[in-house]
């Protein structure tokens, strides 16, 4: 007997909760008394039960009611179901007032030992009992992520503009450009270099869905600049990136913080003028936010950004 294909799916929750108060009462008199409701009330509901279901859940008699096999399949099936249904409705009772206890951080790898390690440090300290999830993402994906619910927070970095009107923003910090240089080019030496400087050179770019608006921005920039941005490939990730400076010649722009991933063979050349700068951003879900989250902001701004 397979009870789910004839259980609709308007089957009302309240309905499912009669069903299990006669269960467990063992008679809908009793059951009635629980719910203090009317006998005539309960037996209306379970009808309208058995209606949707499509056949009778119990046999009665003058000693009470007893499941039937359809009765008994429901019960099987929807025990598990309905404890779910309670445990997330719980859950999401709680988000509503504040008291998750839980806390689902979307990161930048590269900025996480600066930015997040120490306030998650102090959240543990000072709040045991949220449980910190983290997932290292691009922007991109921690942006999609949110638009999901996947995640609480997010910390990331954009030389773009954020979806401020999807999420609430705020800046941690701004950091100047640098360029990334194949060790042996020409420019390497130098103590600063422009833009108009890297003219003739091809750009390793980044991937829209994972920095999305960072392609465009360059270009932007290199017009301002006076030229043209000739983009050679689309980088994976940073490390990716910086793996294509080296065997491909060419170069690439990252933020100041970026330049904490020692990776042989480049070199990191200031950018000027220094208002050529990207953001470091965290983001998290409109609506109340909860306790965890509140407190996690709290220990990222405990000091000026720096």
């Amino acid at each position: 007997m397979r009870i789910t294909h004839n259980v609709r799916l308007r089957v009302n929750i309240e309905l499912l909760r009669t069903f299990f108060d006669i269960v467990d009462a063992g008679s809908l008199n009793r059951a009635a008394e629980r719910r203090q409701v009317s006998q005539s009330t309960l037996t209306r509901q379970l009808r309208a039960l058995e209606d949707e279901i499509g056949g009778p859940l119990f046999e009665r008699s003058a000693s009470g009611v007893a499941l039937t096999a359809t009765g008994h399949v429901l019960r099987e099936r929807m025990t598990p179901l309905l404890a779910k249904f309670d445990a997330a409705l719980g859950e999401v009772r709680k988000l509503a007032r504040g008291q998750s206890a839980e806390l689902r951080i979307g990161y930048i790898a590269s900025a996480a030992h600066r930015y997040l390690n120490t306030p998650l440090a102090a959240l543990r300290r000072r709040h045991p009992e949220v449980k910190v999830k983290l997932l290292d993402l691009s922007p991109g994906e921690q942006i999609a992520a949110m638009r999901r619910g996947e995640i609480d927070l997010g910390l990331l970095g954009l030389a773009a503009a954020l979806p401020d009107k999807e999420f609430y923003v705020r800046r941690i910090a701004s950091f100047p450009m640098l360029a990334v240089l194949p060790s042996g080019h020409p420019l390497a030496n130098v103590s600063s270099l422009t833009l108009r400087d890297l003219r003739s050179e091809m750009f390793i770019g980044a991937q829209e869905q994972d920095m999305p608006g960072h392609n465009r921005w360059i270009a932007q920039a290199c017009r301002k600049a006076g030229f043209r941005a000739r983009f050679l490939e689309d980088a994976q990730s940073l490390s990716h990136g910086l793996s294509l400076v080296v065997t491909e010649g060419a170069v690439s722009l990252i933020p100041e913080y970026a330049a904490d991933a020692k990776t042989p063979g480049v070199t990191y050349v200031p950018l000027k003028p220094s208002t050529l700068r990207s953001d470091l951003f965290v983001a998290w879900q409109r609506g109340r936010a909860s306790d965890a989250v509140r407190a996690i902001l709290a220990e990222i701004f405990a000091k000026p950004a720096r």
